[in-house]
Parts: structure tokens; C-alpha cells; sequence
């Protein structure tokens, strides 16, 4: 059975100061920050900009204006009608905002303590996470495959471990990989912003990140009994998709040095979710070198990160990594690293009978009428010039290119053997000597 949200242990919110586990220093700059930059002066905007409750964001106020860098403006006559105090940075307030910006530009959502993110990941785990063969097939839908193929990925993606999906190019491999993501279908909760000796990583990633909840509009909504933490955002598990741009630094902290801010690595931004490393030995790295920076976090779920400072920590790595390849395993990895990946499954191309499906399945979404004679044509001359070699991406391809020479000739869809062979044409290109 798939662990739905509801099982998923929300992270509760901090009912005291006390219980943030942040020093209280760090706490009042980045609300003297936040003040300083959004101009925020009411208390409920101020909360909801630090994603803190009310009350505890009330404590770090009251700590601010007792050391003399925040003061009371007087009473507000809010736009709810409800009377609320104002406040303001002082002149001290204003020059600790500055000094505390100069150290770093972070300002906004109060981060989450590096150990009680740790305490989150375990309870969302993506290894707790159980898959049927139903969730899977219908993930899948869309995709014609052997029933094999399926009773292999199912006990992969159920184990939350690494899986090396390889075989000749077009046949699917990509699209199985984001099939495996829709399959999970459920929710985590992903910090925007963790905290670790003092520096800040942000975590939530929109572009990364599919927020399953929209923010509230009601600045007075933190006055109400919040659900789960703030510091976090309610997302689909995350997926992140990588091909032949990645590059080892890319699995490191980003350091911006104009902000003095952290940002986090990819597999990080990943947790709980998919990684998903496509195309693997198009990479200007070599697919062996990266797979031996993936060991360590493959054998022990921890990875190992760098400030720039030098100082070395551990993170959770609770990702799914999926390697995709259309190179034979043995050409890119030794036997060590292999066996590190725990799952090893080819994706060969289908049998004829699951092309001539393919080819029906899109000719029917595609609108173009099947011709007999055609399939005949395509089947006894055309394929066995490349030994009868199918693949998954050939159907679209040669439907789409009939469907153009339709277009341009304003002739209804339909196949003939001569548009076969015009669409043929352009599937291969004809190896010869070109003089230059």
C-alpha cells in the first residue's frame, strides 16, 4: 500500500522559542533583516514572512525591542478591523540590520536546524514507500511494455534504491523513469531553508519543487492553529532530471559570494524524490567518476558537503537515483561499480506485435487512418533492411512525417506505401562520402 500524506508525520510547528533549536542571535537578525527589507511592521506580516507562528515570532520581537533594536510605533487599526501593535527598527536596529546583511543577504523563511531535518526526512522517507503493481501499470499507462519490464521495476522502486535502466536509444527509457515518478503520487513536506553552523542553505526550489498547497492571502491566517511548520512546504515528491549538462560541481553547495549565501545541491533538493541522471556518458565527466562520487550516499543514505570555509557535514540522502544509459554497462563501469547500483534493468525495443500497438495507439491519437497495405509495405520491405531491429520512437516519428507531407499538400490523413517511403526516408540517413 502507497504511503499517502496523511501517514506522513507533518513536521508540528514551534510552540516557543525555546524550541526552535536556532541560536537566539541568528533568530533576531533575520528578523531584523526581513523588517529591514519587506518594510514589514505588523507582527501577523512579520510572522508570516519568517514562517514562524505569531507567538514565537511575538518572543523574537520583544527579545529585539529589549535590547533596544525595535520599537513600538503605537496601535494600527488594521484593515480587519483588529487592533494590532506596530513596530519599527531603531537606529541601532537599522545599523545591526545592516551589519547582519553584510555577513550574509539572507532575510525571510526562519531556516530548519540541520538535525531536525534530518528527524523529517526519516518520517517521509521515500524507502517507506510500497508501490503495487496496479500503481505502476497505471503510472504507465500511456506506455506499451512487456509485462517482464514491470515485475522488474516494481520491487526497484519500492526498495528506494538505485536503478540502472540501459538499452538502445528511443525505446522509452525517460519516459519510464518520469512513469516512476507519477507512480508514488504522494506528498512531503520540503523545507525552504535549512541551517547548519550558522549558515543558511535554502532548500525549496520552485522550479524544482511542486507546491501542492497555495500560500494563504490572509496575512491574519498564522493567527489560526497552523497545520505543520511554516519553515516547510507541503510538495509532491520532487524530481529532479539531469543529462548531459551535469557536471560534478553541480553536486556540490552553491556558494554566491555576493550575497554570502548557500544554495543546495541538486541530489539535496531531490530528497525524498527522485534523481534522475539521463543520457549517463554524455556527460563531459566520464560516467564512471560520477557514479564514484554517488558511493558513499548510494551505500550509507548520507552525503558528504562542503562549506567554504572547508568544514565538512553530513546531510540525509533519502533519493531514488535512476541512471539512464544507451551504452552496455560494462563499457562505462567497473565491476565495483556496479555493484553498487542496485538495480540493473534493460530496456530493449519491443517485439513486433507491441510495435504494430505503438503504431495503432498513435496513429488513432494522431487522427491518421491505419492502411493495410502500408503496415504490409513497412513491415516486409522496409524492416528487414535494418534486421527487423523495432524501436518505441519509430510509430511517432513516421507518423508524424506523413502527417506532414498531408499538411503540406492539403490531403486528408491517411498512410499510403508511398508516403512510408518518404517518411522512411528521414528515419535514417544514408551513410555516403560527402566531398568537400
Amino acid at each position: 500500500m502507497n504511503m499517502q500524506t496523511s501517514a506522513i508525520m507533518a513536521p508540528p510547528p514551534p510552540k516557543r522559542l525555546e524550541e526552535m533549536g536556532l541560536q537566539p542571535v541568528m533568530m533576531r537578525d533575520i528578523v531584523l533583516k526581513t523588517m529591514f527589507r519587506k518594510n514589514t511592521n505588523q507582527i501577523t506580516h512579520l510572522a508570516r514572512a519568517v514562517c514562524l507562528p505569531v507567538p514565537v515570532a511575538q518572543e523574537i520581537v520583544d527579545m529585539a525591542r529589549s535590547q533596544g533594536l525595535v520599537e513600538a510605533m503605537g496601535t494600527m487599526t488594521a484593515a480587519t478591523a483588529n487592533n494590532e501593535m506596530a513596530y519599527q527598527l531603531t537606529d541601532n536596529g537599522k545599523a545591526r540590520a545592516l551589519d547582519a546583511l553584510a555577513q550574509s543577504e539572507y532575510f525571510g523563511p526562519m531556516p530548519v536546524p540541520l538535525d531536525r531535518y534530518h528527524e523529517q526526512v526519516e518520517r517521509q522517507s521515500i524507502r517507506n514507500i510500497q508501490i503495487s503493481r496496479d500503481q505502476l501499470t497505471s503510472a504507465m499507462g500511456h506506455l506499451i511494455l512487456p509485462d517482464d519490464l514491470i515485475a522488474n521495476l516494481g520491487p526497484a522502486v519500492s526498495s528506494g534504491r538505485s536503478i540502472l535502466m540501459y538499452g538502445p536509444p528511443g525505446n522509452g527509457k525517460s519516459s519510464i523513469s518520469n512513469g516512476i515518478r507519477d507512480a508514488m503520487g504522494d506528498k512531503i513536506y520540503v523545507p525552504r531553508a535549512i541551517e547548519y553552523s550558522g549558515q543558511v542553505i535554502t532548500v525549496y526550489d520552485p522550479i524544482v519543487h511542486s507546491s501542492a498547497e497555495a500560500d494563504e492571502d490572509d496575512p491574519n491566517a498564522l493567527r489560526r492553529k497552523a497545520r505543520f511548520d511554516r519553515r516547510y512546504v507541503l510538495c509532491q515528491r520532487p524530481t529532479v532530471i539531469t543529462g548531459g549538462e551535469l557536471s560534478l560541481e553541480m553536486l556540490d553547495l552553491v556558494y554566491n559570494p555576493t550575497a554570502r549565501t548557500y544554495q543546495a545541491p541538486l541530489q539535496l533538493k531531490s530528497s525524498g524524490g527522485i534523481f534522475i541522471v539521463d543520457d549517463l556518458g554524455r556527460q563531459s565527466e566520464p560516467p564512471q567518476k560520477l557514479v564514484n562520487r554517488w558511493i558513499v550516499p548510494l551505500e550509507e543514505s548520507k552525503d558528504i558537503l562542503s562549506l567554504q570555509s572547508g568544514e565538512k557535514f553530513e546531510v540525509p540522502f533519502d533519493t531514488l537515483v535512476i541512471f539512464s544509459t544507451n551504452f552496455h554497462p560494462n563499457e562505462i563501469f567497473d565491476q565495483a561499480a556496479l555493484r553498487r547500483i542496485f538495480f540493473k534493468i534493460k530496456i530493449d525495443g519491443p517485439s513486433q506485435e507491441d510495435f504494430l500497438k505503438i503504431f495503432s495507439m498513435v496513429a488513432r491519437k494522431r487522427k491518421m487512418q491505419l492502411d493495410q497495405a502500408s503496415l504490409v509495405h513497412l513491415l516486409k520491405n522496409k524492416y528487414p533492411t535494418i534486421n527487423n531491429v523495432y524501436a518505441n520512437y519509430q510509430p511517432i516519428f513516421l507518423i508524424d512525417q506523413m502527417i506532414s507531407v498531408c499538411d503540406f499538400e492539403g490531403w486528408p490523413y491517411k498512410m499510403t506505401p508511398e508516403l512510408v517511403d518518404r517518411a522512411w526516408s528521414n528515419l535514417f540517413v544514408k551513410d555516403e562520402h560527402i566531398v568537400k
